[in-house]
């Protein structure tokens, strides 16, 4: 952590946009749903885009287990609350009806679920024709709230193929962030990993080695044309619920 703060006093400005890149974007595409509208948080967690949904029907849902510890191994969260969630449930079983919401959004969630196609399926199930499904998760992950953590991230072609499978149109597929972003992200986490898993941390030299590749993966990224492709934070995803199941459209891809 001292080390970031370091770097940061440097204003390096590369591997720390995942989490702000992905609010600012949803906020946004929740500003766009209409207002009254009933939306579903699946994996609401501790609730924290509820914020985003004052003007809509809001309704949050999660299996409820986690308690911050998880089993102690790879990047837990040391405390998590909850609060009151409407449903307590399998989120690839919800109990409500067919084509009960307006909107669904799913945000870092699918990597924790065993079988993350089966709650894209349930979602197509929620949802009313035309409506609305939000989602963003990693495309590369460390193992984190394990041991609910199944999956290490999700490709664009991912995305293609389930949604199409269960009859939801891709609107829109963005990359967040790119290949030089996610290894400066990853540079952060070096002296905390090692002291944890090697007992020992990076010297001066070592430090001042990483501070000077932070530099150069600034400058890469900001050149970058489409490295998004090969390695990126994450993907976030608007997609809708068509008419039929078979809709044979090619996604578009939002500018980045």
């Amino acid at each position: 952590m001292r080390f970031k703060k370091l770097l940061l006093a440097l204003r390096p400005d590369v591997g720390i946009s995942n989490e702000r890149s992905r609010e600012r974007w949803l906020e946004a595409t929740l500003a766009a749903v209409p207002a009254g509208s009933r939306i579903l948080d699946a994996g609401a967690g501790t609730q924290r885009y509820r914020r985003f949904c004052a003007h809509l029907n809001y309704v949050s849902q999660d299996f409820g287990e986690y308690d911050g510890s998880g089993d102690n191994a790879g990047l837990q969260t040391g405390d998590f609350d909850y609060g009151a969630l409407d449903l307590v449930c399998d989120i690839a079983s919800i109990p409500e009806a067919d084509a009960s919401f307006d909107a669904i959004m799913c945000v870092e969630v699918l990597e924790h679920v065993p079988h993350p196609e089966l709650a894209i399926r349930e979602f197509a199930r929620l949802l009313r024709p035309g409506g609305r499904l939000i989602v963003t998760a990693p495309f590369c992950s460390l193992t984190h709230f394990a041991p609910y953590h199944f999956c290490t991230g999700f490709s664009r072609y991912w995305y293609e193929h389930h949604m199409k499978e269960h009859g939801l149109r891709i609107d829109e597929l963005t990359p967040n962030g790119n290949y030089f972003e996610f290894l400066a992200q990853e540079m952060y986490r070096i002296p905390s990993i090692a002291s944890r898993y090697s007992k020992s941390r990076p010297g001066p030299f070592a430090l001042l080695s990483m501070a000077l590749l932070l530099r150069t993966l600034k400058r890469l990224s900001r050149r970058d044309t489409n490295s998004s492709e090969t390695l990126c934070y994450g993907f976030h995803v608007v997609a809708r619920k068509c008419e039929s199941a078979a809709t044979g459209e090619s996604p578009r891809e939002a500018p980045r």
